[in-house]
């Protein structure tokens, strides 16, 4: 019977030598990433964060000889100054950022604080558009000796051109190195009870606050071209069973908490209903007062803030509404940051 070796006997006895690299090991990365942001709001800030969005194969599946000549004969030249309106009108002048950026590195902090017993453990953040790239910070990781990592798209509902695009970039990070950590991603959440549960109070807690009640209560989700989902993109599904499920949570009628999707960009069709037509309608419907959600976005940022509880609320007064009021996101809120935490933990459970 061959004599069994212990730990300390399979390790190299005397120095290294000389000249062997040093390598930094046992430490566990996990990398919240959300979508991304522009440095600021003039037109050259927003002409390389648009750029570098609308460039993505994830983001626009159009052969590139039929769109960079849009993009960049027209898209480019125009929309960068009409966006960098929209983001002045929601830019946190305070820390002169825009809030997806305060919001995300805030959750990273309360995670870091969260994990903090775990003293291998390394919290960090990142944009897959914008600054700190995921390059920039997985690379930061490596250096600190994290030898496995946990990658976590912020989006609750998995899309192509969220989820697929984060795990794009960590993957490619990684192709550049020899000593490969070991990689663990997020998947999608939308059904979680601990996510339903933090929206469904979130929106409880919201109405408690108003002195008025709201006829209908409008979810309102990024939208994706239908051609996606006709390919294969399980968005849509997951989108309808987080409305089903919160309809479900919070006791109301079928039809009180509907369902429709916003932001749609170019000539093709995209998921329906649409929240600008849906708004504009409901008033003729006699119904006058409306609360409205963002359930796939972790944080406020543009498509919520102005979109949704600036525009939104311009369409339902101009077409004859009288109470309108938007439910923030869970942003780095306790019920959110639990979310996240369980989330993680969930993954990182063998490693810590």
């Amino acid at each position: 019977m061959p004599q069994m070796i212990e730990p300390e006997q399979a390790k190299a006895v005397g120095p290294l030598p000389a000249d062997h690299p040093t390598v930094k090991i046992h430490k566990v990365g996990v990398l919240l990433v959300n979508l991304g942001t522009p440095d600021g709001t003039d037109f050259k800030s927003m002409r390389r964060y648009l750029q570098e969005f609308l460039t993505d194969k994830r983001v626009i599946e159009w052969p590139k000889a039929l769109w960079y000549p849009i993009l960049y004969g027209i898209v480019l030249n125009t929309r960068p100054g009409k966006v960098g309106k929209a983001y002045a009108e929601i830019w946190n002048n305070e820390l002169d950022e825009s809030y997806l950026r305060t919001y995300t590195r805030s959750q990273s902090d309360k995670l870091g604080e969260a994990l903090k017993s775990h003293e291998n453990v390394i919290v960090d953040w990142a944009m897959r558009y914008g600054k700190p790239s995921i390059d920039e910070k997985i690379t930061a990781l490596r250096d600190q000796g994290c030898d496995r990592i946990v990658a976590f798209p912020l989006y609750p509902h998995y899309a192509a051109a969220t989820t697929a695009t984060v795990n794009d970039k960590v993957f490619e990070s990684l192709m550049k190195t020899r000593f490969m950590p070991a990689l663990r991603t997020v998947p999608s959440y939308h059904d979680e009870p601990v996510f339903i549960e933090a929206i469904a109070q979130s929106i409880e807690n919201h109405l408690a606050g108003l002195d008025w009640e709201p006829e209908r209560v409008i979810a309102s989700y990024h939208g994706i071209p239908l051609s996606y989902f006709k390919k294969g993109d399980p968005y849509h599904c997951q989108c309808l069973k987080t409305s089903r499920l919160l309809e479900e949570r919070l006791g109301w009628e079928k039809g009180k908490l509907m369902t429709t999707f916003q932001s749609r960009f170019g000539p093709e069709e995209w998921l329906q209903p649409y929240f600008d037509e849906t708004i504009a309608a409901l008033p003729k419907q006699g119904i006058t007062k409306v609360a409205t959600i963002n359930p796939g976005f972790v944080s406020d940022c543009l498509e919520t803030l102005e979109e949704i509880a600036g525009e939104g609320a311009e369409i339902f007064e101009e077409n004859g509404g009288h109470h309108y009021t938007h439910i923030p996101c869970l942003n780095d809120s306790e019920g959110g940051m639990r979310v996240i935490e369980t989330m993680v933990r969930r993954e990182l459970q063998g490693w810590i």
